[in-house]
């Protein structure tokens, strides 16, 4: 950190520097040199040094390398005025107290487009069983002689595809896919029936989406709500051969029972979250099963957006400091409804 005149407000940023520079670019730390005295702190626990700097801090930037804080983070930082997290989850890392005493803003809108894209990727993989067809391509020649006398029967466009949760993400892979002519089913009791006008959706129950979702889209937010809504039970309303794609929370699937319809060779899926452990372990089942693609939690970790989501952050640490308001603050009352 540079040091600056004593005027300038102190803005402490918890996250490894590794971390750190894969958000901040030289330009965004010139940026915050102009703006306030800033200081890393690497620690991922609050140690005595972590709560000294925590003393005399108006505003923190988190990661999701930070830890925790609960409602004595007001006695450890007393001066402190707002928090800017980089990323979209706040309601597991903030006591909800701490959204009554002060500004706390997450930067969501520059994962969704990515996330989304993985979504298409994964969309696009699934409707063609290209693992499948990678698998068979690697022990011999047999389905080069099967497709080319009888065709192949996946295709995408024009199909009915299954989601769930219409929220940022939701409708950036809806606008991505707009030239494939899907017609989408949605199950979310939260999203506006006006939305039906800009896009091509239909709202339907929970049980009338899963019955016909051969191809299938989480993008729900993980609430008390959502938790397990994947499970044993509505699993089984899957038509047998379906994909699961959850580019959401792992959190949404009970992951044993998934685990056993992937092994019954029932269902597919796509998974680039997983929960209640993440990773999984090397030698859980569902790396190596044949009808499973998995990624290391990538949906919105590309570098491009991380800069992204350093600018929104920024953007609303000065208009704070200079007594603007901020474009993404989160409320207790929003935390319901959101991961």
């Amino acid at each position: 950190m540079l040091e600056h005149s004593a005027v300038l407000p102190r803005v402490l940023i918890s996250a490894g520097r590794t971390l750190f520079r894969s958000f901040f670019t030289p330009d965004q730390q010139s940026r915050l040199t102009g703006l306030c005295r800033w200081d890393l702190e690497q620690s991922r626990t609050i140690t005595p040094g972590f709560s000294r700097k925590l003393n005399s801090a108006e505003a923190l930037i988190t990661t999701w390398d930070s830890p925790r804080f609960g409602e004595d983070l007001l006695h450890k930082a007393p001066k402190l005025r707002m928090i800017a997290h980089c990323g979209g989850e706040v309601k597991s890392r903030f006591a909800p107290a701490l959204f009554d005493s002060v500004t706390i803003t997450n930067a969501a809108d520059p994962m969704a487009h990515a996330t989304a894209e993985l979504g298409a990727a994964f969309l696009l993989y699934c409707a063609r069983d290209v693992d499948r067809y990678r698998a068979a391509m690697r022990t011999s020649n047999r389905i080069f002689s099967e497709v080319h006398l009888r065709g192949t029967t996946e295709f995408l466009f024009g199909r009915d595809v299954a989601m769930i949760g219409f929220g940022r993400i939701g409708r950036a892979l809806v606008d991505l896919m707009r030239g494939f002519d899907l017609h989408w089913n949605v199950y979310d009791p939260y999203a506006s029936p006006s939305l039906t006008r800009n896009y091509p959706v239909v709202f339907r129950d929970l049980e009338a989406v899963l019955r016909k979702a051969e191809l299938l889209v989480l993008t729900a937010a993980l609430t008390e709500e959502t938790r397990g809504l994947l499970n044993r039970k509505t699993l089984a309303l899957l038509p047998d051969g379906a994909a699961i794609i959850n580019i959401a929370r792992g959190g949404l699937i009970d992951l044993p029972a998934l685990t056993r319809e992937v092994q019954r060779k029932r269902l597919r899926c796509a998974i680039d979250v997983t929960d209640p452990e993440e990773p999984l372990p090397v030698l859980h089942p569902l790396r190596k099963l044949p009808g499973v693609i998995m990624t290391p939690h990538i949906g919105g970790g590309t570098v491009l957006v991380r800069q992204e989501i350093a600018k929104t952050v920024m953007d609303d640490l000065e208009n704070f400091l200079g007594g603007r308001p901020v474009q993404n603050r989160v409320t207790r009352a929003m935390l319901e409804r959101m991961t």
